[in-house]
């Protein structure tokens, strides 16, 4: 993350943030509901940092194009014919037409402007400009602009600004942790797009956290222990830990049963656990023995978030006869929707102007370690996930 101002936000109520677990207190309201805070954080933890812009197979094919929204920042995602992906900022060089409209795709050998057929070869160079007088410019000076980007586990990531520190450092220790699921053969079998009520924080706070879950979470509950498992330490900005399955469970679904394939290269333990990885700023991974379960974020207001989950699978699972993908769709679309409604009560709760910010149970030490991980980026410190507490 580059060096900025700090976030508008009292020092002081970040003080106490960051004090020691059992008496630190969590992010001050302003951090939830404050239009002025998402800009910073927009600009600062989105733009100027690395953020999930989906999986490289949503443009497998040479040709390939895709827009996506970062913050508000678009993206344009290409394919090119030798089977190299190009990241460049959604605008065309001409006047800033978005080239694609964002979540669209298109399979095309140019990128062409829609508005005055500006195009472009798949690698941003420009190709041509109709009715346009070349010895005016250098055509070599108006390429599309280039986007950072990496690749890892079969995601896509992308720094719209280009001054965040490595992609390495950021990911940390999390490729080492997740290797024996191989994510990036998995391929996706479900998708389903949620509108959330309520602030990007709060719903990553609530997923790293059980504490909520005997109450909230009675199917859950029964085939995972809430107090079970533990958390995860490394480096890198992340966030993470485990949870067992029920001695009954082979994995998570309304019956604790499956209908699909392990994951082929997965330990004994592994095969009795959970893990669920918070990277930031938005990306949740939450990986079973048969299937992984994403939720990728995108800050649309300070109360409003849309949310990406997608079910992914081993190939060999998917491409099974009579494959049916339901039994952890529909155990995580229940799951979801009661985790929804609580997030959005929670933001209605503290959007009260009288709201004072309340201390954290031992059994939220990773919320403890997500929200210290917030207070040390609206001080312009370094993005790391932390010791845990316990």
């Amino acid at each position: 993350m580059s060096a900025r101002r700090p976030a508008p936000i009292d020092p002081e109520a970040i003080d106490a943030v960051l004090a020691p677990f059992g008496q630190s207190h969590m992010l001050p309201r302003e951090a939830y509901v404050d239009e002025a805070v998402l800009a910073w954080e927009r600009d600062a933890f989105f733009h100027d940092g690395w953020v999930c812009a989906g999986r490289v197979s949503d443009v497998r094919e040479p040709g390939d194009q895709l827009a996506r929204s970062v913050a508000g920042a678009g993206v344009l995602v290409t394919r090119d014919r030798d089977g190299e992906i190009h990241t460049f900022a959604n605008a065309c060089r001409h006047r800033g037409h978005e080239l694609l409209a964002c979540d669209a795709t298109i399979n095309k050998g140019v990128v062409q402007c829609p508005y005055h057929a500006w195009s472009y070869e798949l690698d941003g160079k420009l190709r041509l400009a109709p009715r346009f007088d070349a010895g005016n410019f250098d055509p070599s000076t108006v390429a599309l602009i280039p986007v950072r980007h990496a690749v890892w586990g079969g995601w896509l990531f992308v720094n719209v600004t280009g001054t965040a520190t490595s992609f390495e450092d950021h990911v940390g220790s999390i490729p080492e942790q997740l290797v024996n699921w191989e994510c990036d053969r998995l391929v996706v079998a479900h998708s389903h797009r949620y509108e959330l009520a309520a602030n990007w924080k709060i719903a990553i706070e609530n997923y790293n956290e059980c504490y909520h879950c005997p109450l909230i979470h009675p199917e859950l509950s029964r085939v995972s222990p809430p107090e079970s498992g533990d958390n995860f330490e490394g480096p890198g900005a992340w966030v993470g830990g485990t949870m067992d399955l029920a001695d009954f469970a082979s994995t998570m679904s309304l019956t604790g049963a499956s209908t699909g394939t392990p994951m082929r290269a997965l330990s004994a333990e592994q095969r009795r656990q959970v893990l669920y990885i918070a990277l930031f700023p938005n990306l949740l991974v939450s990986l079973h023995p048969d299937y992984v379960l994403t939720h990728r974020m995108e800050p649309v207001s300070a109360s409003r978030t849309s949310i990406e989950c997608q079910w992914l699978f081993a190939p060999e699972a998917a491409e099974a006869p009579g494959f049916d993908p339901s039994y952890a769709v529909d155990f995580w679309d229940l799951t979801n929707r009661q985790d929804w409604a609580a997030v959005e009560s929670v933001q209605r709760g503290l959007s009260h102007p009288a709201f004072v910010p309340g201390v954290l149970a031992e059994q939220e030490s990773d919320v403890y370690r997500f929200v210290t991980m917030v207070a040390r980026g609206y001080r312009g410190e370094p993005l790391r996930g932390g010791p845990s507490p316990r």
